[in-house]
């Protein structure tokens, strides 16, 4: 959960998005799978919330299930799940409720723009497209809108590629129309799914800085879907720390950089490069191991069988629950909720070390 408090004297903020207890199931061939489980956060106005963990985690899961993107035949939300924007509970909400809030009010930058665009389509019609459906702008108007918008995300020669296909532009050039038809309704958030994995680091570097600029701008909220921790490092107020369904650890950037709690959070700072950094046998750091199978799920700490750190029974057999932990941030480790001197190793002494690169 988030303070959304500034100061003793002022009103606490309300969060425009409050997601409580989501659960997300999938009907499948061999029974209902659990995708999501008992996932709680929330993002205030003007707030960017970076979502984190490998692939496999349940960040993408976590931001379509928020857009009521996955097919109702086969999704089974929580009998308590609740996804609170504004005064309407989304997991609820009608498929015109949904109609009528996605694009305009919560919007979504997809992580593969050539798949997300229509290629048979030019850029200047799947603009209009959006604009024609949630706003009462003439053909005129939404045309000035439209190149408005290119410009806006620094698309050069706006006028001309309004008549371009998707094939046209490059990657860097696809991702800004994303951009640009995420932002044209000017929507209260933004759900950004990887929107620079494809990209080299120059252009990367670009698409962050518009990011943040029209963020500025609109005082658009934005939920950041992420493996990169230096991409959360550049643009994140808050961290979401994901692993296997569950959230693992939150706070705020500095608190998971300098002192984290969790010995996931933990390994994931370790496995960013830092020049002069590597281990005796001059291989960088590495997690073993993968994410267990959702169909597969261990009786204890889901992170067990990959921690450094776990040497007790209670980990193997007792799952902990999400809960403060020594910085009084929401954990879910046993030995992150006691005293220093309970834990089999120190889990914080090097943190601050491996966060500075």
């Amino acid at each position: 959960m988030s303070d959304t408090t500034h100061s003793d004297n002022q009103a606490p903020i309300e969060p425009l998005l409050k997601v409580r207890h989501l659960s997300t199931r999938f009907k499948t061939d061999r029974g209902v799978l659990t995708a999501i489980d008992d996932v709680s956060f929330d993002l205030a106005p003007g707030e960017t919330l970076g979502i984190v963990g490998e692939s496999g985690c349940g960040k993408t899961v976590t931001s379509k299930s928020v857009m009521r993107l996955l097919p109702d035949h086969l999704t089974i939300y929580g009998d308590d799940s609740e996804i609170m924007y504004k005064d309407l509970n989304l997991v609820r909400a009608s498929a015109g409720e949904m109609r009528k809030i996605r694009g305009d009010k919560i919007a979504m930058i997809f992580q593969e723009p050539m798949t997300a665009l229509n290629p048979v389509f030019t850029i200047g019609w799947q603009l209009d497209e959006t604009l024609k459906y949630h706003t009462d702008l003439n053909k005129r108007q939404r045309r000035e809108r439209v190149i408005e918008m290119l410009r806006l995300v620094e698309i050069p020669n706006p006028e001309q590629r309004v008549k371009e296909y998707p094939h046209q532009l490059s990657g860097g050039m696809r991702q800004r129309v994303m951009i640009a038809i995420a932002l044209s309704c000017e929507p209260d958030i933004l759900i950004a799914d990887e929107p620079t994995t494809a990209l080299d680091v120059t252009i990367q570097a670009q698409i962050l800085d518009l990011m943040n600029g029209l963020k500025r701008k609109f005082n658009t909220s934005i939920m950041l879907i992420t493996h990169d921790l230096g991409v959360v490092a550049t643009v994140c107020d808050r961290v979401m720390v994901m692993y296997a369904g569950r959230v693992i650890e939150s706070g705020s950037v500095g608190e998971i950089f300098h002192n984290p709690q969790h010995p996931y959070t933990k390994a994931l700072l370790e496995s960013i490069p830092k020049h002069g950094r590597k281990r005796a046998d001059g291989r960088l750091p590495t997690i073993p191991g993968i994410v267990p199978s959702l169909w597969e799920l261990p009786e204890g700490c889901r992170f067990e069988a990959r921690c450094k750190y776990s040497d007790s029974d209670r980990c193997i057999h007792q799952e902990p629950e999400l809960r403060p932990g020594l910085s009084d941030r929401p954990v879910r480790c046993h030995y992150a909720l006691g005293s220093p001197d309970e834990r089999p190793v120190n889990l914080t002494a090097s943190a601050a070390e491996g966060a500075a690169g």
